[in-house]
């Protein structure tokens, strides 16, 4: 399926950086930008008269800074002759939330850079409202160098759970179009309940049939944490993208013990597509 819509959400750090990013990578695909301006509202911390008139001050700068990011955002679009749109949204998370999960309905892929991912709360909403409601990729762009949806090597992160599967559907453009996919299964189970006699083996045929070029590594992490197995082997390879399914196990459980999908979320120098 091809990228036609994006929605790239900024928050108020990095969004210059952030915003040029979304910029380049819809104008590579010929597609339109919808962005939206992201700032957590604080909430009121007093009833009496000076707390209350404090709390609307600063309420309203911080308004007055979203509204600077969605003007900045605005002429950076229109300056790259793109079709796009523009909005902006103060709330509290779980308004955030939603409302991101409403958007990404309408759109091929959410897009979030540094500004987001170093934020916990427009963190978490961005990966509840596309992982958990609304079923759409998300693209984390790395700090530094440039992001494209039309990589030429691809790390798919396969551990034979569903949500992989479901990243590398949704990836098949992507992977179809690669110069090199390489399928990595990081200590492989080969029992029935786990990846089977060949690990990787039967993926792998899969994506071929769709015009992938793929090839599978079974690696062993030697104790260390399997996200930075992920992360040094994708730099390792030189890959321009990380492909990955999202909370393969219970959120809950991750929200506890961290996990994968956590890490990744929080720092990663490759860009990353993930879908659950």
């Amino acid at each position: 399926m091809p990228f036609k819509t994006i929605l790239s959400l900024i928050g108020t750090t990095d969004t210059e950086a952030d915003i040029d990013k979304a910029v380049a990578l819809t104008a590579e695909l010929e597609g339109h930008l919808s962005v939206l301006a992201l700032r957590t509202a604080i909430s009121p911390f007093g009833t009496s008269y000076p707390a209350a008139a404090a709390w609307l001050d600063a309420r309203q700068k911080e308004i007055d800074g979203l509204m600077d990011v969605r003007r900045m955002a605005e002429d950076r679009c229109r300056k790259g002759g793109l079709s796009f749109g523009i909005d902006h949204l103060y709330d509290d998370r779980y308004m955030i939330e939603s409302n991101i999960g409403m958007r990404a309905m309408y759109a091929d892929v959410v897009v979030v850079g540094e500004g987001i991912r170093s934020d916990a709360d427009l963190r978490t909403a961005a990966v509840a409202a596309t992982a958990f409601h609304s079923g759409t990729p998300l693209l984390l762009m790395p700090k530094a160098g440039r992001v494209s949806l039309k990589p030429k090597n691809v790390l798919l992160a396969w551990n034979g759970r569903p949500q992989a599967a479901s990243a590398a559907k949704a990836a098949m453009e992507m992977l179809a179009g690669a110069d090199a996919v390489r399928l990595v299964v990081i200590d492989p189970d080969t029992s029935y309940f786990g990846n089977g006699e060949e690990p990787g083996a039967d993926m792998a045929a899969f994506l071929a049939r769709h015009g992938a070029k793929v090839d599978v590594e079974q690696r062993s992490s030697g104790e260390r944490e399997t996200e930075d197995v992920i992360r040094q082997h994708a730099l390792e390879l030189g890959c321009d993208m990380i492909v990955m399914g999202a909370y393969g196990h219970s959120r809950l459980r991750e929200r506890i013990f961290g996990g994968v999908t956590a890490s990744i979320l929080e720092g990663c120098d490759v860009p990353v597509f993930m879908v659950r």
